[in-house]
This record gives structure tokens, C-alpha cells and sequence, in this order.
């Protein structure tokens, strides 16, 4: 790779791709496809770095919207044994059957940095405001690796670096809880594992579970099972709405039945009881009452949560935007996730599980070479899925290749949810088929649609 004291055509240089998760790989393979060169940077000390967090969950996509084909078409005659389609992996599954195989072929291995934190990326030699030659510029790297601080030249730069490493605090404004930081040690952030390793944490304790996505219900759903095996374990629920419809999903209709189940898991905790549910509480502070942790929401007509042992914040994340605080991007000024891209995801607006399909017109920024793609490029966004991603990167690999034809096609059937609306689950039906339709028809639609229309209904 090229040191930055020497400056090279652009030309020659490789695709530095950040962060070596599903995403990040699928987008070397498609590169590595095209013959061209990249160069790969991974901060953990394994590929799948963020996967390797919540080993434990069970994904409820399977494997058949797990692989990207690419990535397949490079292990296919190395031996691999492909998972079966319908099966659902965990998170280690995934990193273990897939991505490290996917690492270890010797066009990607070479090109892999671990231990290898990417801190900033700019141009060379040009500031975020100088304009005139910028885009002949190659990018440069700063990255900290086993060795110390080193930059790095590019000729185009590809941020799959995801956002799982930056949750989103409790508090109700979007900040932290006062207090959030002085019990810090007794909160924990995303899907810990609750039945295994840190089973000890969470035995015979009172919980609160704050969140209303998919981690918020497997965190429930995990705690209830704990609470099966040991008596003492109480589980309480705080959400910030009120609408239990949409969280329940699709049910049977779901496209994805793993999916699907978890809402119907849910609805039954909580018509047996298990659950202690305070619904359309936004957590304001956090304080301590005779050992315990009272927890006091915005509403000060709500009254507070006492008795608190530990919480588990499952309040989704959001992307480090610092990384690139010197190229010149464009993002969308609430769901902080690329521009263009917005319209089609934003959960405020947008009730449909399947997301249009789209490519690098929506994910570019007025940075030339510069894109971000996978969970990063949803910025706040909760609704991604693992086969958007490998859309995206098929799509940003043929648009750098100069195969716009190929850039701009539709390759992606995603599955409903079964849930186009906010209506309870037992209208969801009846609501999928004006809104949504089916999957297929879905993807024969046009691939593009503007903000307008996207913004108007649930599909566009």
C-alpha cells in the first residue's frame, strides 16, 4: 500500500473498504470480481467484529438472504460447505460458516488489515473547504493499527463500518439519562447474553428492558426464559409509544416466519403476565432508592420505576459521523443516514418492512469515491436488512467499475413483514396487500422513487 509521503495516481490505487462485517466483505468480493484492487480494515481482531458482540442471537433472516453471490462465486470449489438455505444462524454461525472462510482466500487475506482502526479519511492535501482539484485527489486513511498511526492513499472509499458500536443512550432527548453515566455499570447496551456467559448478571433480579425493536423483544423473550429456570427474575418493559400493534408484526404473514414469531412470543408474555409493561415512558433520569435504581420517566403524570437491579438498553444506534468530518457529505438532517436515501427508510413515515430497492444514486454524496453503505449508510434508521446491504455493494462496485448499466439494476427481493401500517396484527392482512402487495411485486416496481411519493405511502 502506498505510504502518504509519496502521492499516486489515483488510478493505481486500491478501494480501501471499512470494516470487514457481511457488508464490508461482500463489497471486497464484488471488487475482487471486477479485478479491482482493494484493501480492507477491520478495527476488531476478527472479521464479523460487531456479530462477534451478540454471538448468541439467533438471526431471524436465514441463511438464504445471509450470502452475498459474489462472495459465494469466490468460495465456491475452495471446499466450502454451504449452510443450508432455510436455516437460521446465529451471529457466531455467520462469522464462523461464512465470514471467516469468506477471509482466509488468499485474493481477500492479503488485502485484510485487523487490529486496523480507520480514525479520519480526507483527500490529500485538501481541507474539507479547498475545492479546485479535489477530485483528482486520491483519499488518504489515517488509520491506528498494531504498529501506530499510519495514513493510507485510496482512489475511492467504501464505509461499511455499521453502528452497532455506538448505541443510542436512554435518555428521553436523545442524550443521555441523567444518571445514564453514574450507573453506568449496572446498564447494559444491546443483546447481552442473558442465557449464557452473563446469565449471573440478570438471575434473580428485577430488569428493565428499555427499547421497542428487534432486540428489545429478544431481550424479553430471553429474560422470560431465564425467568422460567429461576423464579426470582422479574422483567419490566419500558417503551416510549403507545402502539403494541406494529411491535407485535406480521405474524404469519411475515416473510421472514423467525420474524414473524417473535412478535407472537411477545404477545403471549404479555397476556400471561410476565412482563411488567409501562408503555409511552421516556426515560428522563436515573437515580437510587434503597439499593435500587428508580428510574423516572419525562411525564412527570407517570409514575416512576422502582426497584430497578439492572437495565438493558435496547434503543437501537447510530452512526459515528466524525469518521469522515473532512469530506464533504450529505446527510439527511433527523435519521442522519445518506441523503438521497432517506425517504425510502425513514421509520417515521415509511411502515413497511421492505425498503425499495436501491443503489449508489441514493447512497452517493457530493464526494466523489466516497460512499457508505450497509447499516452506516441508514444512519438512525432501525429497518436494515443484511441482503439490502449486499444490494448496495453490488450496486457501488459496478458504479466505480464504470458499468452504469449494471449500477443501476434491480437485483434484490426482500421479504414483507406483514405489517403495513399501525393496525393491530390481526388487520395486518387486509392492510399488506394495497400497501405493500407482494415481495415480487415489490421488486418489479421501479427502482427508483423520488421523495415525494416515498414519503406519501408506505412503499412509495
Amino acid at each position: 500500500m502506498n505510504d502518504i509521503s509519496t502521492a499516486a495516481n489515483p488510478a493505481s490505487l486500491p478501494i480501501a473498504i471499512i470494516g470487514a462485517g457481511p457488508v464490508g466483505l461482500a463489497a471486497a468480493a464484488q471488487f475482487i470480481q471486477r479485478g479491482l484492487p482493494v484493501a480492507i480494515f477491520e478495527a476488531s481482531a476478527s472479521v464479523g467484529g460487531n456479530l462477534q458482540n451478540y454471538r448468541h442471537v439467533r438471526l431471524f433472516s436465514p441463511w438464504q438472504y445471509n450470502i452475498d453471490p459474489s462472495a459465494a462465486a469466490l468460495l465456491a470449489g475452495t471446499g466450502w460447505l454451504r449452510p443450508d438455505a432455510a436455516d437460521l444462524p446465529t451471529a457466531g454461525e455467520l462469522v464462523d460458516d461464512y465470514l471467516l472462510p469468506l477471509s482466509r482466500l488468499p485474493a481477500i487475506d492479503a488485502k485484510l488489515r485487523l487490529n486496523s482502526r480507520v480514525l479520519a479519511v480526507s483527500r490529500l492535501g485538501f481541507d474539507k473547504v479547498k475545492t479546485r482539484g479535489r477530485e483528482a485527489a486520491p483519499f488518504v486513511l489515517r488509520v491506528a493499527g498494531p504498529a501506530g498511526e499510519s495514513e493510507i492513499q485510496a482512489r475511492a472509499v467504501i464505509d461499511a463500518s455499521g453502528t452497532w458500536s455506538q448505541p443510542n443512550p436512554l435518555g428521553a432527548h436523545g442524550l443521555p439519562a441523567l444518571g445514564e453515566h453514574a450507573f453506568a455499570e449496572r446498564i447494559d447496551y444491546g443483546m447481552p447474553d442473558v442465557l449464557g456467559e452473563q446469565r449471573g448478571r440478570y438471575a434473580g433480579i428485577k430488569v428493565l428492558v428499555v427499547g421497542a425493536g428487534h432486540s428489545a423483544i429478544g431481550n424479553l423473550i430471553n429474560l422470560a426464559t431465564l425467568a422460567e429456570q429461576e423464579e426470582q427474575t422479574r422483567i419490566v418493559w419500558a417503551l416510549r409509544g403507545h402502539e403494541l400493534g406494529k411491535l407485535f408484526g406480521g405474524g404469519e404473514n411475515d416473510g421472514l416466519a423467525a420474524r414473524g414469531a417473535l412478535g407472537q412470543r411477545l404477545r403471549q408474555l404479555l397476556e400471561r403476565g410476565r412482563l411488567e409493561l409501562h408503555q409511552g415512558f421516556q426515560v428522563h433520569s436515573i437515580g437510587e432508592l434503597n439499593g435500587g435504581m428508580r428510574v423516572m420517566p419525562l411525564d412527570a403524570g407517570l409514575a416512576p420505576i422502582d426497584g430497578i437491579d439492572r437495565i438493558i438498553a435496547a434503543t437501537g444506534a447510530r452512526p459515528d459521523l466524525s469518521l469522515t468530518a473532512e469530506l464533504r457529505t450529505r446527510h439527511d438532517a433527523w435519521l442522519e443516514s445518506t441523503e438521497l436515501l432517506a425517504p425510502l427508510i425513514d421509520p417515521n413515515e415509511h411502515s413497511c418492512g421492505t425498503v425499495r430497492p436501491h443503489g449508489h444514486r441514493e447512497l452517493a454524496h457530493p464526494e466523489p469515491g466516497f460512499y457508505a453503505i450497509g447499516a452506516k449508510s441508514y444512519g438512525r434508521a432501525p429497518n436494515f436488512l443484511m441482503a439490502t446491504g449486499y444490494e448496495q455493494a453490488r450496486s457501488v462496485a459496478a458504479a466505480l467499475a464504470g458499468d452504469l448499466a449494471a449500477a443501476d439494476e434491480v437485483r434484490l427481493e426482500l421479504p414483507q413483514t406483514g405489517v403495513c401500517s399501525s393496525r393491530p396484527a390481526g388487520a395486518a392482512k387486509a392492510a399488506a396487500a394495497p400497501c405493500c402487495g407482494t415481495s415480487a411485486a415489490v421488486a418489479a416496481a421501479p427502482s427508483r422513487c423520488g421523495p415525494a411519493a416515498a414519503r406519501a405511502s408506505c412503499c412509495g
